[in-house]
């Protein structure tokens, strides 16, 4: 209610209860006008009723909800569902205009001060994880691949003669398929190993440019996030490499808004050389439904020049998400959730490093992936190559999620291009594995009941494997296999070798 309603009800009420109501109406108000003004994800996040009493405000500035609106136009805002309409809170037109994803609304005032506080709220979280100076910004309602895809049309532009994006390789299918639904012929640069960790090929991404000529290429596609062993890609020396050439730079940073190092890297290659774009996704970051990400970059003309590139109105669903979660959690309450996840990531590294050892495996070294660990299972793969698949299957069904078995020697084609040792990032990796990631929102409790779960399913595999000769083919190793196979008490094993041992 507005001064004059509150004056109103005074004849009705108390004055003083009415007053106090007024003062805490003014506070609600006091939290929406320093948003307005400053553009920035508050500090302390926001009560649900500040939150729903802001977007409500919103929701009546649009046409659809005028009391007196008749509508004879073609898209009015009708919904047929109230159920539907509850949970958009009523802001239903949508985002952008046919020309361009920014523009305002003239039916929708509410909607379109939604998307435009989105984008600055957005912008503001880039900065303080780590990208100080990006200068623009935009969601979209598509995930990841489809965004790079949109990068990519919008840079056809720019570089007609475009043919190929050089891409160093990266076993995920969307990111391969954002090149190609472009239009555009993927040149794969194979990554090199270095101890465990596979890394940008250099040498090679710099003679490829040689070979087909800087100008045929339409950028260099590089990836900040991703699965262990492989680690972010060399983002400063790519950078520096596409400033040389003139070739511009599309980073693919799909949950590296969560990592401090991936953050870095993307504002490092920033400051040496060229990133024209860097997208990331919103449900991976902030812990939404899937359906949205982020462009951004540091000339606010090409940010804005791929904004007009989207065809249409959007959906203003990932927008509305995003907003309510980063007015809630306010910046400190995601830092905290940032920190947490650093923290627990320790933690989940020190619990998989244990368990490897004592299933005889070990915890891969990939310390340039702040995200994602790797622990060997040469061992299983010793007992049988089976086992490394069905330790896949026992791990879904025992409800562990988001871990990954990657064995060796397996193909995938992906639109007619084969990838050898497809999920491992390279042609032969030299051991199967598995990946466990700590990502944001992740608890301690996840991490326990994983480890929990993981070596009962190891323990079960082994006990099914056949005994095996050891190499030496010493009779106390062989002594020892059959002896743990058998499940003897210890005390009874170990007496078992000292008499054992003293006949050696």
């Amino acid at each position: 209610m507005n001064s004059q309603n509150f004056s109103l009800s005074e004849k009705l009420v108390s004055c003083s209860y009415v007053r106090q109501g007024l003062q805490a109406r003014r506070g609600h108000e006091q939290l929406v006008r320093v948003l307005l003004q400053q553009g920035k994800c508050p500090e302390e996040g926001w009560s649900e009723s500040t939150v729903e009493l802001f977007l409500n405000e919103l929701a009546v500035m649009d046409s659809n909800n005028f009391l007196g609106n008749c509508g004879v136009g073609e898209r009015e805002g009708r919904v047929a569902s109230g159920l539907v309409a509850r949970r958009h809170y009523r802001l239903i037109h949508g985002i952008g205009r046919s020309g361009d994803i920014a523009a305002v609304q003239p039916k929708a005032a509410g909607s379109s001060l939604l998307n435009k506080i989105t984008n600055s709220v957005v912008l503001d979280v880039l900065r303080f994880t780590g990208v100080r100076s990006v200068s623009s910004c935009f969601v979209v309602p598509m995930a990841t691949g489809m965004s790079l895809t949109l990068c990519f049309l919008t840079l056809r532009h720019r570089r007609p003669g475009a043919r190929y994006i050089l891409w160093p390789r990266i076993d995920q299918k969307s990111c391969f398929k954002s090149m190609l639904t472009a239009g555009f012929e993927p040149v794969v640069i194979e990554n090199v190993l270095e101890g465990d960790e596979l890394r940008t090929n250099l040498e090679e991404v710099e003679r490829k440019i040689e070979e087909l000529g800087a100008e045929n290429f339409l950028c260099v596609h590089s990836t900040t996030s991703c699965f262990a062993p492989r680690v972010p890609d060399r983002l400063e020396e790519l950078a520096v490499l596409c400033a040389k050439h003139d070739i511009p730079h599309i980073v693919n940073n799909a949950y590296g808004m969560q990592s401090s190092k991936c953050m870095h890297l993307i504002q490092q290659g920033a400051r040496v050389g060229r990133i024209d774009a860097f997208v990331q996704s919103l449900d991976k970051n902030f812990m939404v439904p899937v359906g949205g990400a982020i462009i951004a970059g540091f000339d606010e003309s090409f940010i804005t020049e791929i904004s007009k590139m989207y065809p249409g109105r959007a959906s203003a669903s990932p927008s509305l998400d995003v907003l309510i979660t980063l007015l809630t959690l306010g910046a400190n309450g995601y830092k905290k959730l940032l920190a947490e996840r650093k923290e627990l990531y320790g933690h989940l590294a020190q619990e998989l490093s244990a368990l490897a050892e004592r299933h005889g495996e070990r915890l891969l070294h990939t310390p340039h992936n702040p995200i994602s660990l790797a622990m060997s299972l040469t061992r299983l793969q010793t007992h049988s190559a089976a086992a490394v698949t069905q330790l896949g299957s026992m791990l879904f069904t025992r409800q562990v999620s988001g871990a990954r078995v990657v064995p060796l020697g397996v193909e995938q084609t992906v639109s007619g291009h084969t990838f050898r040792g497809f999920m491992s990032h390279t042609d032969a990796y030299p051991c199967p594995y598995l990946n466990a990631a700590s990502a944001i929102g992740i608890t301690r409790d996840d991490i326990t009941l994983c480890i929990k779960r993981l070596d009962k399913c190891l323990k079960s595999l082994s006990k099914e494997a056949p005994a095996e000769k050891s190499e030496s083919g010493s009779p106390a190793e062989d002594l020892v296999l059959i002896m743990t196979a058998l499940k003897i008490n210890k005390k009874i094993l170990s007496s078992i070798l000292m008499h054992y041992a003293a006949k050696l």
